[in-house]
C-alpha cells in the first residue's frame, strides 16, 4: 500500500479520488491544488479525502506512488521471451504511450517535481526514467546488429523516442487550441499512435529487412 494512504475501505472512493487529484496537481501544482476541488470533482467529501491520505502533501505523494507503480509494472516489465529487438522495442513504444494514453496528466506532474529540482525527482528520474532511455537505446542496438534496424545513434534514437511520445501528452491542451480539436480524444489518441508508430518504423527500418 502506498506510503500517506490510510486502510481503504471504499477501493472506489479512493481511486476517484487519486484520480481528481492527479488532474488538479497537474494544472494547479501542489501549492495551487485545493482539496475542496478536488473531493468535488471526486464525488466524496473534503473528510473522506482526509480519512484516506491524511493531507494534501500525502495526497500528492500517493498520486505520484500510484503512478509509478504503475509505470513500473506497464513499461519497464520485462518483454516475454523469444522476441526479436524490432518486437521489443515497438513493445516498449507501445507500453509507454499507452501508459501516457491512460494517465495524459503525468509528463506535467513530471515537469513540475523537475522544476522544483527536489530530491524526489531525482529518484525518479533513476528509478524509472533512466532504466527506461538505457533499455531503449540497447535495443535498438541489438536491433541495428541483428539487421533489423539501420545504422542509427542508439541514444539519440532513445531521446527522439521518449520525446516524441511524452510531448504529444504534454503539449496536448495546448495544441488542441492550436487544431480546434481534443488531441486526448480516443479517436485522437489513437491516431496519434498509428502514426507514431509508422514514423518509427520506416525511420529505423533497414533496408532488406523483412517487413513487420
Amino acid at each position: 500500500m502506498a506510503r500517506g494512504r490510510r486502510r481503504v475501505e471504499d477501493p472506489a472512493t479512493a481511486r476517484r479520488i487519486l484520480a481528481a487529484a492527479e488532474s488538479h496537481f497537474a494544472a494547479q501544482g501542489l501549492a495551487g491544488a485545493r482539496t475542496e476541488e478536488i473531493a468535488l470533482d471526486a464525488h466524496a467529501n473534503k473528510a473522506m479525502l482526509y480519512y484516506y491520505f491524511g493531507d494534501k502533501r500525502r495526497l500528492h505523494r500517493a498520486v505520484l506512488e500510484n503512478l509509478q507503480r504503475q509505470f513500473r509494472s506497464r513499461v519497464l516489465a520485462p518483454p516475454a521471451k523469444g522476441l526479436s529487438p524490432r518486437e521489443r522495442f515497438f513493445g516498449y513504444v507501445n507500453a509507454y504511450f499507452d501508459f501516457l494514453a491512460t494517465h495524459p496528466n503525468y509528463p506535467r506532474l513530471v515537469q513540475r517535481e523537475a522544476m522544483e529540482s527536489n530530491r524526489k525527482f531525482g529518484s525518479m528520474v533513476f528509478e524509472y526514467f533512466r532504466p527506461l532511455h538505457k533499455q531503449l537505446a540497447r535495443t535498438i542496438e541489438e536491433a541495428i546488429a541483428a539487421g533489423e534496424f539501420r545504422d542509427v545513434d542508439p541514444n539519440q534514437m532513445s531521446l527522439i523516442t521518449f520525446g516524441m511520445t511524452t510531448s504529444y501528452f504534454a503539449a496536448a491542451p495546448i495544441l488542441s487550441q492550436v487544431t480546434g480539436h481534443n488531441l486526448l480524444a480516443p479517436q485522437a489518441v489513437a491516431a496519434r499512435k498509428r502514426a507514431l508508430v509508422d514514423f518509427l518504423y520506416h525511420g529505423l527500418i533497414a533496408k532488406g529487412a523483412k517487413p513487420r
